[in-house]
This record gives structure tokens, sequence and C-alpha cells, in this order.
């Protein structure tokens, strides 16, 4: 099958979002399928407000057009509710096209997080751009119980995995030299250092040992000023980044906006419990799984994962794996009708023949 994915959170973005899309695609193409991906640096950006490493796509809509034409897509896909993939929404509906989403960011917290805009007016835009989907595409039951609540329609699962070869434990000669000799227990948070993610929340309690925070950020220099006795690492990448879960006794993931969190699944890979708020993302996760605590007094979830055995965290990870990620995003697919696709395309390819220009006698 040939399936065209449009995502306004592509490399090098590092987030969970573009973990889950960069992985997917790599099995997805590993079971065979042909996937071409639309991302924001295959053209003119500009950085997006108060977040300057997130760029935004300029004038996608007729380019993407093209890309339309020349790929023919039997399965349309679109990640994200940008500029990106509001240009592939509005081709999909203008063409009559089938097509999928996905709900990976509650977007109206973020932008309520930053600016001045009601999280109301955010559900709104959200349910409009999803409502036409034929599937959207959501991680956990919690989050989909949520939107069905706030209206929205056609919604279906899709889980994440996780590296577990690059995520496990390791010995100590193997953990960063940065945190191998810090007073334990350490406490770890790995993310985007950003308003949305409220770490202070993690930086605020009252928690033996030490307090480290790897990743890059608009907040990161505030952080850093404001909390001198945590030690802030700045982004991290794959080997590295892993053997930092592997030396975290606890990885704290204080975040309320996330609609999985796969860190979560990555700590756990490493041998760390996560402690959480028992919000969307955790809540689905680590309850009854002896891999970690949720509580609303975060500090003591903290510390109820002290007592919790690693062997056991790291054989609750071992259960997803991102060939079955990509084997659900594939049945959840749309699929335009075989006998109609092909009609499809030759009329189309008619139709820009007969409106292109004639060349100048």
């Amino acid at each position: 099958m040939r399936i065209l994915l449009a995502t306004d959170a592509w490399e090098p973005q590092i987030n969970g979002v573009v973990r889950t899309l960069t992985r997917t695609v790599a099995e997805v193409r590993a079971m065979g399928h042909e996937v071409e991906v639309v991302t924001p640096d295959q053209f003119k950006t500009v950085p997006l407000p108060t977040y300057s490493e997130i760029r935004l796509a300029l004038n996608a809509y007729e380019p993407l057009q093209e890309r339309f034409k020349a790929f023919e897509p039997e399965a349309i896909h679109i990640a994200t509710e940008g500029p990106i993939g509001l240009a592939a929404r509005r081709i999909c509906l203008e063409w009559r096209l089938p097509f999928t989403t996905s709900y990976h960011t509650r977007f109206p917290e973020y932008v309520a997080a930053r600016l001045p805009v009601p999280s109301a007016a955010g559900y709104a835009y959200m349910r409009w751009f999803h409502a036409p989907s034929g599937r959207v595409m959501v991680a956990t039951p919690t989050m989909r119980e949520e939107l069905e609540r706030r209206g929205f329609r056609n919604l279906s699962p899709w889980t994440r995995g996780v590296d577990t070869e690059l995520f496990r434990p390791r010995p100590q000669t193997e953990w960063p030299a940065e945190v191998r000799d810090l007073p334990r227990p350490l406490f770890l948070n790995v993310g985007r250092v950003a308003v949305e993610k409220n770490i202070e929340a993690f930086l605020e309690q009252d928690l033996p040992g030490s307090k480290v925070v790897v990743g890059g950020g608009p907040q990161l220099d505030q952080l850093r000023e404001k909390y001198p006795r945590a030690v802030f690492t700045g982004p991290k990448y794959g080997e590295e980044l892993a053997a930092y879960f592997a030396a975290a006794d606890v990885f704290v993931f204080p975040s309320l906006t996330d609609t999985f969190g796969l860190v979560i699944l990555e700590a756990m890979a490493a041998g760390a419990p996560v402690a959480a708020y028992p919000a969307p993302g955790p809540i689905d996760l680590i309850p009854g799984s002896n891999a970690g605590a949720v509580d609303a007094d975060l500090r003591a979830a903290c510390l109820a994962c002290l007592k919790l055995d690693r062997a056991v965290v790291r054989r609750f990870a071992e259960q997803f794996s991102w060939r079955a990620c990509a084997e659900e995003f594939v049945r959840n697919l749309d699929p335009y009708p075989d006998p109609e696709k092909s009609r499809f395309w030759r009329r189309l390819r008619r139709l820009a023949r007969l409106r292109r220009p004639k060349p100048a006698a």
C-alpha cells in the first residue's frame, strides 16, 4: 500500500510525537508498504512563536497538491493540526479523499499554558479539524474517553512501542559521568523543558538525593537559575540518553498535557519505575503494573517507586513493541477503495493536463 503521512512534527524536533512517527514509518516500510512523508523541512518555515525550535511550514498547499498527484497515495494519514496538516486536510476534502488523523498532543492546554486563549476555543478548533477524519487514532483509553466527552467521534486505539535494546538496564560503569557520583536516590525527568511539561512541579518536591533534568527548551535557562541544586544536562541523544534513564532510581513524569508520554516506557525499559500524576498516559499504563506509582501527591508517588523491583519494571516494558504499534496504525488506515482509486488518479492527471497552459507560439 502507498501511504502518505503529513506531519508538522519531524526531525530535528525531539519529542515523543517525532519518535512515534519515525519508528512507525520505519516499521511500516519494513512490513512492505511504501510511505511518503511530508515534513516541515521540505518547505520554507518560520519559528513557532514562544518556541523557536519548532518550525512551521509556509505555503504548503500547492506543493502538497503536486506531491499527492505524483505519489498517488492509497491511504492518507494526517498526524498533526499545524500548517501541513491543514493543507493536507484541505486537499482531501476538496478531492473527496478518505483520510485518518491522530491526536498526539493536548493542543488546547498547550496553547492555554502559553497564550491567553481559553482551552474551549482550542477544543473547538480540534473538533473541527478532526471531524472529517475516518478514524482519529488515540494512544490511551483515558484520552479516548475524554475526547468522546468533548464531542469527538470515530476514535480508534493506536498503542505505542519502545526500543528495549537501546533503553535497557546498564551497570554503573556505563552511567553518565555527570550523574554517576551524585547523592542517591536519583530522580530524573527527561523531555522538553517547557511550561506545558509542568517540570516545576517535580523540582518543587522535597525529595532526598538528587534531581536531574535532561532536555532542552524555552524554559531551560529560567529553571536552571531558579533551581540551582538540580542538575540540568541539556539535550542528550541515543546511547547517552538511554544511559541517563538507566542511572535513575525513579523517573518523574509531572506532565498533565501529554496524551501518552513515550518517555514513561523508555524509563521502564531501562528499569526505572515511574512516578506521575493520575493523568492520561500514566493512569492507563502504571496502575497494576508494579512498574510505577500515580498519586495526586507527586512526592508520595516518588517515594513509593523506591520500593519497586527494577526487574519487574523492565519486564512490564518488554510487552510494548514498535511492530505492534505499526500494525495497529496500518489497520486503522482508511484506504481508497481499489476499484475507485486508479480511476480517480487517472481522472486527476487528465484534468491537470487540460488545465496546464499551452506553450507560447
